[in-house]
């Protein structure tokens, strides 16, 4: 089995299909690689496609005390899985709390991305929810603690940002909920305490995301609410950042509607490959509506 070893030693899983440029998915809290398999598949007809395990999600190392997870940490995670694989760069996809990670990667590791594409990102981020989100994470992971992995997949499983994928596709949402529920509540419960509790709102990014000139793909389902409002600050921010909004959809948006996920991300990476992935003209940015302010 194939691991990466982190600069703190910490040994993440992961696995490889295709060659070409390198497209590593970083996945959300409530899934894992195998939550990526759709792009895996696709991606991987044309490119080098790796997933992997963040730490506390097993096969991956479970640290046992929530000091060994960190924002940035998952942010140099990502950089120990491109460093295993002998590559210089790649293009990082992440969704939710890998989105989080993916976007940290891209501050702190600009020369390593070929680019970054930030998918579900958001939650918490809002200067109103922040607090709502912090004590959020502390009952999960209480519950996490105390009730364990099945019991807690029971009800995170249908948030309001999940019943989207159980309506559309109930047999989907019922492996997703499988999976969930063979998590480690250990390394779950501390990753929502040392990296979702903890990591920075986007509010306080705004500065470093002015210099973030790494192609950028925001990416969000039109009903993951938490996502929305961070997108569109997103979007202004970042001079190198486009939108895209998928209708109809919640939170688990490569899951929800692979097809369009995949397109809209296929269609990213290859404009970027051709060198045709364009910073905004300046002059799209005025305090003018139309143009013709006097």
């Amino acid at each position: 089995m194939p691991y990466a070893t982190t600069d703190d030693g910490v040994r993440l899983y992961f696995e490889e299909t295709g060659s070409g440029s390198p497209v590593i998915f970083v996945h959300e809290f409530a899934g894992d690689l195998r939550s990526f398999e759709p792009q895996m598949r696709h991606f991987g007809k044309r490119y080098r496609a790796i997933a992997f395990n963040a730490r506390g999600f097993p096969p991956s190392e479970v640290p046992e005390h929530v000091s060994s997870y960190s924002q940035a940490r998952a942010a140099d995670d990502i950089l120990a899985v491109l460093d295993r694989i002998d590559a210089a760069k790649a293009h990082i996809v992440g969704l939710s709390m890998g989105g989080f990670a993916t976007l940290h990667f891209g501050l702190r590791h600009p020369e390593r991305a070929l680019s970054l594409c930030v998918g579900g990102c958001g939650y918490g981020a809002e200067p109103d929810k922040r607090e709502t989100f912090r004590a959020e994470a502390d009952v999960i992971a209480g519950a996490l603690r105390k009730e364990g992995m099945t019991a807690f997949a029971e009800r995170y499983a249908y948030g309001p940002t999940r019943v989207q994928y159980q309506n559309k596709d109930p047999r989907g949402h019922a492996e997703f909920k499988r999976m969930l529920a063979e998590h480690s509540a250990v390394g779950s419960a501390n990753t929502q305490q040392g990296v979702q509790k903890e990591r920075p709102s986007l509010y306080t990014l705004v500065e470093e995301m002015k210099r973030l000139d790494v192609p950028t793909l925001i990416i969000t389902g039109d009903e993951d609410w938490p996502c929305l409002v961070p997108g569109i600050l997103m979007k202004q921010t970042i001079p190198s950042a486009a939108l895209a909004v998928i209708p109809n959809s919640g939170h688990a948006i490569n899951l929800e509607e692979p097809d369009e996920y995949n397109r809209i991300v296929g269609d990213f990476i290859s404009q970027v490959e051709t060198g045709r992935w364009l910073r905004r003209d300046p002059r799209a940015v005025s305090a003018s509506i139309t143009g013709m302010k006097s």
